[in-house]
């Protein structure tokens, strides 16, 4: 039987096991708290107001990112991986993921002034930021994508297998996303507030977290850069949960763009338009 252990450090593992390990792996991803997933899905589910669209919002995001991960793993069989074992890369990736959630912000914030509901050109720019976050944040290396570049993949009998491990760990990943991507978009939507005054709240809320959280990434992928030392910083927290048993970039990032940034604006957001008279 399968313990976190044996998920963790796989060893010359047969195909069935590497294949429910990419999986499992796939959802443990999709709980722990890091930079690739959860201010981005927490900032467009939370734009989109409603429960269908932020259960769409996080589907799009993971499908794009599953879609990486299987080319990345096809890649890694070939005996491509080291290429993506790359620091600068990393580093590179920081920048444009956090340039990318800028722009989302400025799109964000345009759709806030238009009085009207609908805007067709933002509403498609803005359907379509998850999908493209997806599959470049994919693109970032840390423990999990070790895991399946260099043990998961290569146990794979054939190249017509190669890119499978990525896509049932995508498709883990996929399904705990969609989930939040459903919940943090009810969150916005089930405030007793005016349809005006809902979109206003959801709106604020995700390009306060784009811009901040773009800031952030942009930084932390700016100082890496100039101190490389930074990038490998760790801090123990004594917590014997995989994922947040340390504290390093990453994680700042995560808790920084979503439980500060992110909550915290829409509650303040949230208390402003709840002390104004508005029609349901």
């Amino acid at each position: 039987m399968l313990n976190i252990h044996v998920l963790l450090n796989p060893a010359h593992p047969d195909t069935g096991v590497a294949l429910l390990t990419a999986l499992l792996l796939g959802l443990v991803h999709g709980v722990v708290p890091d930079e690739h997933t959860w201010p981005i899905t927490f900032s467009y589910a939370m734009g989109s107001y409603s429960t269908r669209r932020g259960l769409f919002a996080g589907l799009l995001f993971s499908l794009t990112f599953t879609l990486q991960r299987a080319i990345a793993c096809e890649l890694a069989w070939y005996g491509l991986s080291h290429w993506m074992q790359n620091d600068n890369l990393n580093r590179i990736l920081l920048i444009i993921i956090g340039v990318l959630m800028t722009a989302g912000s400025g799109l964000m914030q345009e759709k806030e002034k238009e009085t009207s509901h609908r805007h067709p050109v933002l509403d498609g720019l803005t359907s379509s930021m998850p999908a493209l976050h997806g599959f470049i944040a994919g693109w970032g290396f840390g423990a999990f994508a070790l895991i399946l570049y260099t043990t998961l993949a290569p146990a794979m009998p054939s190249a017509a297998w190669g890119w499978l491990p990525g896509a049932l760990f995508g498709l883990g990943t996929a399904i705990v996303q969609a989930t939040a991507g459903a919940f943090f978009g009810h969150l916005a939507a089930s405030r007793k507030l005016s349809t005006k005054d809902l979109r206003s709240l959801a709106l604020f809320t995700a390009a306060r977290t784009l811009r901040f959280g773009g800031i952030a990434y942009v930084a932390a992928g700016l100082s890496s850069i100039l101190w490389p030392e930074l990038a490998h910083w760790q801090l123990n927290t004594h917590i014997p949960i995989y994922g947040i048993d340390h504290l390093d970039i990453p994680l700042i990032i995560a808790i920084t763009g979503v439980a500060i940034v992110g909550l915290g604006s829409f509650f303040f957001r949230l208390r402003q338009l709840s002390s104004l008279p508005h029609s349901q």
